[in-house]
């Protein structure tokens, strides 16, 4: 008789009240609580800390399959929870190589090449610094965005993200290496500039459909323009191996669709005022 097993869902605690869910996931998880699921509870800073063990204390022994909804984590630090759960009877549905497919660029950028602007990636070792000349002859001349493996500095664009031309790129990569600092993951990435009319939509992804499209978290009172053929996006999703993940779009200038970023979903942060039993019941209903 094949056994139905019961998919719960793992939190990040309050670092000051650690029996408590995070108050940034606390709607979530009692939306989870509303729809009869499970709730365990990870700590964040003892993961982010190299100690796994201590991080996942709280979750039951046997807790069974599980999605992680909290903050982000290296890929490293992740298969680190993925290893500690798997002591204490939980498996996680997004695996270690899943994660890193959905989270860093270099996992995702092959199958989305012709539907993402044009992007070299610059891996660097500790303590090395990033040469763009690479970057410049691939893209050409014009206008480039810098981030690394995850995130971009676009809140500080002018001074470590946008690059006019050629002669900018080197002085702003340096400075974003300098503010990344110890948090740069991976390496540099240098992308083409495009131009971009109205703000991003946030599509979120379960087994290569669509749960939910609305604002990003970034600005959750703008509206949300979907594309009306999600197909060729669909298709890029299911070729990646990871079943939840995000897609940052939005529309170019001269009207075409674009995917901005990819994410793995359970660290993609949920837009204020969306409800979160939409995003909660799906994943609730998996088969684990």
């Amino acid at each position: 008789m094949l056994e139905i097993m019961t998919v719960g869902v793992l939190f990040c605690a309050d670092p000051l009240r650690p029996r408590r869910v995070d108050g940034h996931f606390a709607d979530q998880a009692q939306a989870v609580r509303d729809l009869d699921g499970a709730v365990a509870l990870i700590d964040h800073d003892a993961l982010t800390a190299g100690r796994a063990e201590e991080a996942v204390a709280r979750v039951p022994a046997g807790f069974g399959p599980a999605w992680y909804r909290g903050w982000m984590v290296g890929v490293e630090r992740y298969r680190a929870l993925e290893e500690a759960l798997g002591r204490r009877g939980c498996r996680l549905l997004t695996d270690g190589d899943a994660y890193r497919s959905g989270h860093e660029l270099p996992g995702w950028i092959d199958r989305f090449r012709t539907l993402t602007p044009e992007t070299v990636v610059l891996p660097l070792a500790p303590g090395e610094e990033p040469s763009v000349a690479d970057a410049v002859a691939e893209l050409g001349e014009g206008g480039y965005v810098v981030k690394d493996y995850v995130k971009s500095r676009k809140h500080e664009w002018l001074e470590a993200c946008h690059a006019p031309d050629s002669t900018a790129l080197p002085r702003v990569v340096a400075r974003f290496v300098e503010l990344a600092g110890g948090d740069l993951t991976g390496g540099v990435v240098v992308r083409r500039f495009e131009d971009f009319a109205g703000g991003e939509t946030r599509v979120w992804w379960l087994d290569g459909d669509v749960v939910f499209a609305g604002p990003h978290p970034d600005t959750p009172g703008d509206p949300a323009a979907v594309p009306d053929d999600l197909i060729e996006i669909r298709d890029a999703v299911r070729a990646l191996d990871a079943r939840f993940v995000t897609t940052d779009v939005a529309r170019r200038s001269d009207g075409v669709w674009r995917v901005i970023e990819v994410g793995d979903g359970q660290v993609s942060d949920w837009p204020a005022g969306a409800d979160p039993a939409v995003l909660m019941k799906a994943l609730l209903a998996v088969r684990a």
